[in-house]
């Protein structure tokens, strides 16, 4: 009786290869609403004048507060275990992305 119990609290999740493999990011855009945090993916090449997003990740605002506590502790357990990771400062990239609005 017991053991059903520990399986009923246990969530199976599976990860597909093709996921698995995951996709490279190199600058992320967030964008909010009242109602969810829309998180784009892109990989940026130098010298290359356009880039497309990679993958787009939406969030109700409580899940994007989780992810944001959850990405700290692992930055500080990494950091512990490796040092400080450099954060180089990047030249400003110019944002031309979607639809420009008009008046």
């Amino acid at each position: 009786m017991e053991e059903n119990q520990n399986k009923e609290g246990q969530l199976n999740i599976e990860l597909d290869q093709e996921v698995a493999e995951g996709t490279y990011s190199n600058l992320a855009i967030i964008n909010h609403s009242m109602s969810e945090f829309i998180v784009d993916f892109i990989n940026i090449m130098p010298g290359v004048p356009k880039a497309k997003v990679k993958s787009r990740i939406i969030l109700t605002p409580q899940h994007a507060k989780r992810l944001t506590k959850a990405l700290a502790d692992n930055v500080r357990k990494f950091e512990q275990a490796h040092g400080d990771i450099k954060d180089y400062e990047q030249p400003p990239i110019p944002m031309n992305f979607g639809p420009t609005g008009k008046a």
